[in-house]
């Protein structure tokens, strides 16, 4: 049996009075998901367990079966991955979002304004010329979305963080690295991560090209550390079974690259609404002749939901059922394939941030018997027969 995810990445909500009590997947015109529901067996899916980061890697990981309880080794060396670092035994990599703090303090945006992928890209080649040693190198990624790599044994991952998605509007007094134990490693790493922020702060306050913008880059934010990845492959898990992820983001590709699956890179696949989402349907049909498995993964939601902007979260929402679900469904009608629909996690739109509320789930295909819900929503699944899912239930569902 083959199978693809369509994964809509912070697509979940809360009921909103601007909406008359209802959440913004509820308002939005979805007719080619709700034909997956109505054809479809409905339930709900845990993906962000407790004791880990309310985060997408974890989340994902979550969806493809992959265990994060057990093999989750934060985010920095996933994207690393992607990023075709080769991290050493000592490297410790991190996530460094590019952030706008304002002068008073506050972490005001955790994207620098959704940075030009161009501008980034040369602040962090700029930082990299000016601070990067044995011990520090940066990395430039999409966007916002860098890496920060620190070398060597004096350092060490047992450093707790915020992530600056879910900390916007707080003062980054309140939101300092921490450390897991009492080494002196983390001591160390915390001590030099501080002052090399520092730094980097005045550098960046006087960079040209941060003159004149509403949400200029002005600070680093490294966050979610870890060393080299040791996850499982796909096959290994499944029997065999081949797998691709489609995704603009280096914590989905880097999944893929971590777990042996083919990552397919869309020309123009940018993580937000301006995304080629006609290249991304298109590399998903044509995956499926060469693989068992394809995870098609669209960011656009899940970005306009930190920024709590509804408008946008109800463009995205519509525009991933018109142009990724609709013309995939299509292409595929009457070939022996299952299909999975679920966000990674939610965002309500009044948090701005992830939340652990299990997401709404619908499988439909081949030997899936349906059930009476017709409509897709976090609330209409609940009824639905499939129940509650965890763990790799979901992909066992889909892939035997």
């Amino acid at each position: 049996m083959k199978a693809l995810i369509f994964l809509a990445d912070g697509m979940a909500d809360e009921p909103l009075a601007e909406l008359n009590g209802k959440t913004p997947l509820e308002a939005a015109n979805t007719p080619a998901m709700d034909a997956i529901a109505a054809a479809g067996i409905c339930g709900t899916f845990l993906t962000l367990p407790e004791g880990l980061p309310t985060s997408s890697d974890v989340a994902n990981m979550s969806v493809m079966g992959f265990n994060p309880q057990k093999f989750y080794p934060g985010r920095g060396p996933i994207e690393a991955v992607s990023q075709g670092i080769e991290l050493a035994p000592d490297d410790i990599a991190w996530r460094c979002n590019l952030v706008t703090v304002s002068p008073d303090g506050i972490l005001e945006d955790y994207s620098a304004g959704h940075i030009d992928n161009e501008v980034s890209s040369q602040l962090m080649r700029d930082l990299q010329t000016e601070f990067g040693s044995d011990r520090v190198t940066f990395h430039t990624g999409v966007s916002y979305r860098n890496l920060l790599v620190l070398h060597g044994s004096k350092f060490s991952d047992a450093v707790d963080y915020y992530k600056p998605d879910s900390s916007q509007g707080i003062h980054v007094n309140d939101l300092r690295l921490t450390a897991k134990d009492d080494s002196a490693e983390a001591a160390a790493t915390i001590a030099f991560l501080e002052e090399l922020g520092d730094k980097v702060a005045e550098f960046l306050a006087k960079h040209p090209l941060n003159q004149g913008k509403k949400s200029p880059a002005s600070h680093i934010w490294p966050w979610s550390p870890g060393r080299k990845p040791a996850i499982p492959a796909f096959s290994e898990l499944y029997d065999g079974k081949t797998g691709a992820v489609i995704s603009a983001v280096d914590v989905i590709q880097g999944l893929g690259l971590c777990t042996g699956m083919e990552v397919i890179k869309v020309p123009g696949a940018t993580g937000f609404i301006d995304t080629n989402y006609a290249g991304k349907a298109a590399a998903a049909i044509e995956a499926l002749d060469r693989h068992d498995f394809v995870y098609l993964h669209v960011e656009a939601i899940d970005e306009c939901s930190h920024m709590g902007d509804l408008k946008l979260k109800m463009q995205a929402i519509e525009d991933f059922d018109s142009k990724i679900v609709a013309p995939v469904m299509e292409a595929l009608k009457g070939r022996e394939i299952r299909f999975g629909l679920l966000p990674d996690h939610p965002v309500p739109l009044r948090l701005r941030a992830h939340t652990r509320t299990p997401v709404p789930l619908v499988i439909c295909g081949p030997g899936i018997d349906g059930d009476d819900v017709q409509i897709y929503t976090e609330e209409s699944v609940k009824s639905g027969k499939l129940g509650f899912l965890k763990d790799d239930q979901l992909m066992r569902k889909l892939l035997f």
